[in-house]
C-alpha cells in the first residue's frame, strides 16, 4: 500500500479527500497542528473503512512538519501523493500597506518554506516508488493579487511560481506536480466548491497526470 499525506488535514476538504483516495486504497496521513482533531478525524474515517493515522506539526516549523511524514511514511507505507492545504492565518490577510516585513516573513514562512520542507522530504521516496503527485491547493489571490489580502496574495503566488518550477522538473520522473486553484471559500452544497467535489477533481487531477493549473471555478471579475 501507499499513502498519501494531506498537509492542513481538517473536517472540510482533507477529510472528503482521505474519504476519496482511502477508497482507491490509500492510506491516509492527516498532519496538523492538533493531535486531538487528527485523532478524531482518523477515527471518523476509520469507521468507513479508511486506514488513517494523525501525525501533528506546524507547516511554519521545517523540522517538525519532516519528522511528520518521516513518522507518516514509516507507520503507514510509503508517500505516493502529498497534498499542501493548511489553511492560511487571519493573519496573513491584512491590506497591503498595513504589512510590514515580519507579516510578510510569517506567510512566507508558511506558504513557501512549508512546501519546500515537505517536498524534500517525500521527494526522495516518490523517486523510490517511480511515481508521485504533489497536489498544491490555493485560493484565488495566486493568480489575482488583492490589496486587501496582501499577504496570502504574495506568498500565495510564490508557492505557484515554485510548483510550476516541480512541475515542469520533475516530470522526467514520473512525479507529477499540480494546482488546484479555489476561488473564495470552500462551501458545502456549491456544485463545483463543496468538500467531496474538491475531493474528486483532486483525485482526477492525480489520476489524470495532466496541466499544472486548475480551476474549482472561475474567478470573481
Amino acid at each position: 500500500m501507499t499513502t498519501i499525506a494531506i498537509i492542513g488535514a481538517g473536517p472540510g476538504l482533507g477529510a472528503a479527500v482521505a474519504e476519496r483516495f482511502g477508497r482507491q486504497g490509500f492510506d491516509v496521513a492527516l498532519i496538523s497542528r492538533n493531535q486531538e482533531h487528527v485523532d478524531a478525524l482518523a477515527g471518523a474515517l476509520a469507521r468507513e473503512g479508511v486506514n488513517a493515522r494523525g501525525f501533528v506539526a506546524d507547516v511554519r516549523d521545517q523540522a517538525a512538519l519532516a519528522a511528520a511524514l518521516d513518522a507518516a511514511a514509516v507507520t503507514l507505507g510509503p508517500i505516493e501523493v502529498l497534498q499542501y492545504s493548511p489553511l492560511p492565518h487571519k493573519e496573513f490577510m491584512r491590506p497591503v500597506l498595513e504589512n510590514t516585513p515580519a507579516d510578510l516573513q510569517g506567510a512566507i514562512e508558511f506558504s513557501v518554506y512549508g512546501p519546500v520542507a515537505a517536498v524534500r522530504q517525500v521527494l526522495p521516496g516518490m523517486r523510490a516508488l517511480g511515481r508521485g503527485t504533489v497536489l498544491f491547493v490555493n485560493g484565488g489571490t495566486a493568480v489575482r493579487p488583492r490589496a486587501d489580502l496582501a499577504g496570502t496574495s504574495v506568498a500565495f503566488a510564490a508557492e505557484s511560481a515554485y510548483a510550476r518550477m516541480l512541475h515542469d522538473t520533475l516530470a522526467e520522473d514520473n512525479i507529477h506536480v499540480a494546482q488546484l486553484i479555489v476561488p473564495g471559500s470552500i462551501t458545502p452544497g456549491h456544485p463545483r466548491k463543496d468538500p467531496a467535489v474538491l475531493a474528486q477533481t483532486l483525485w482526477d487531477i492525480h489520476h489524470d497526470h495532466k496541466q499544472f493549473r486548475h480551476f474549482a471555478d472561475e474567478l470573481d471579475a
